[in-house]
């Protein structure tokens, strides 16, 4: 039997424990229920008991000795970070995309050319499921290093049924395996392929009557995304391939508003997606209703450092009253990075959030947006031990020293995995 973890004299335990329910806006992101001089008490991969290292030493002095005891003395202790928003599993990578974008060549430009996302989708689909566990491996051992415990993960480079399938049992695989907790999201509309070219209703249609009961009967996914961008799928289609979703038990999420003021926030607000992802360029109405709705904004700030755009006005929708989550976007084309340290800081730097409201954003409210809050996001009895030691005695001091990796250990379940 595994010993029980007993995590003690941290400098701030940030527990992100709170009275609120559900994802947290405006004040609530910046309670981070800090403990100094905190300890936990983790047993069978669950959190026992969260306080001061006097309580716990006082309710457990008899079993000290069974621990396995962690001196966290000038050290901050988090939750887990989480990412809601990757495209994990895919085959290749597109490096030469972004020296042509650092030459003058637009991200959509690419796109239209045959690259882009449709560069990957031919990867992907000559990948062998093997191959593409071994490269999402790798990317998934990355995330733990960075501190992120659990990730949700999109098809969507198959855009055929065959290959959407695959890339969701290779989740479904890596799950079993792999130390990270790992959600499924179908993206089967992540862009129309080349042989529907100018048939893109049609290519609505099988999405809707081929791939999405195909994904629901072998339990693939649990939420169904689509990229509604001009050029892309127009709200009325997104709009059908999200109620179609809803039919089969998939909780609608959307990446909206990342090129152009297109209705994407609007439409999440109505379809009730549970999240709204990049959002650049959402109008102040499409803002007013996703607070409205209790739709999460999940934000990319990678992205749009990585496309040299401006970041996503995170100031604006916190004050609105809209719940905030971030998210690496790690993918091949446009954000590949398995940070959420650096994710963090550029949420500071660029989008204005505080540091305790992006330390809020990567944990609690990220797991609200992939619907995990009751099991992690936060450090309380009964959730699970998914805890993070940094080498900063604040979580100021994680934000402030940008661009470095502060992560000294990872528990995953009460089991060091980093």
């Amino acid at each position: 039997m595994t010993k029980p973890l007993w995590i003690k004299h941290a400098a701030q335990l940030a527990t992100l424990a709170s009275d609120t329910q559900g994802p947290r806006s405006q004040q609530a992101m910046s309670d981070l229920g800090i403990v100094e001089d905190g300890s936990l008490w983790i047993e069978d991969g669950i959190i026992q008991a969260v306080g001061t290292t006097t309580a716990l030493e006082k309710k457990y002095a008899e079993r000290a000795h069974e621990a396995e005891i962690v001196d966290a003395t000038g050290r901050l202790v988090t939750p887990g970070l989480v990412d809601p928003h990757t495209h994990v599993v895919y085959g290749g990578s597109r490096e030469r995309e972004f020296e042509m974008r650092l030459e003058g060549t637009s991200y959509m430009d690419i796109m239209t050319a045959g690259g882009g996302i449709h560069a990957t989708m031919h990867m992907t689909r000559e990948a062998s499921e093997e191959e593409l566990i071994q490269q999402a491996t790798r990317r998934l051992d990355l995330f733990l290093v960075h501190g992120v415990t659990t990730v949700e993960g999109k098809s969507g480079y198959g855009m055929n049924l065959e290959t959407e399938l695959k890339q969701l049992r290779v989740m479904k695989k890596l799950q079993e395996v792999h130390a990270i907790d790992l959600v499924p999201t179908f993206m089967g509309a992540h862009a129309v392929p080349a042989e529907y070219k100018g048939q893109e209703d049609a290519f609505v249609d099988v999405l809707i009557n081929d791939m999405l009961p195909a994904i629901a009967e072998e339990k693939l996914a649990v939420f169904n995304d689509v990229f509604c961008e001009k050029g892309v799928f127009t709200p009325e289609q997104s709009e059908r391939v999200l109620e179609a979703g809803k039919r089969y038990g998939l909780i609608p999420k959307i990446h909206a508003d990342e090129i152009e003021s297109y209705g994407g926030a609007e439409l999440a607000a109505k379809v009730g997606a549970v999240s709204a992802e990049h959002l650049l360029k959402a109008s102040d109405e499409g803002i007013q209703a996703m607070a409205k709705s209790g739709t999460i904004a999940c934000l990319l700030p990678a992205t749009a450092l990585y496309l040299r755009e401006e970041a996503a006005a995170g100031r604006k929708m916190i004050d609105a009253g809209v719940a905030v989550a971030i998210s690496t976007d790690c993918n091949p084309g446009s954000s590949p990075t398995t940070s959420m340290p650096l994710v963090m800081n550029l949420a500071c730097i660029s989008m204005r959030l505080t540091p305790a409201e992006a330390l809020t954003a990567a944990t609690y409210n990220a797991a609200c947006a992939i619907k995990c809050e009751d099991k992690v996001g936060s450090l309380e009895q009964g959730k699970q031990g998914d805890v993070v030691l940094w080498d900063a005695k604040s979580y100021q001091e994680i934000q402030y020293f940008f661009g470095v990796n502060h992560v000294k250990s990872v528990w995953k379940k009460g089991e060091q995995v980093v």
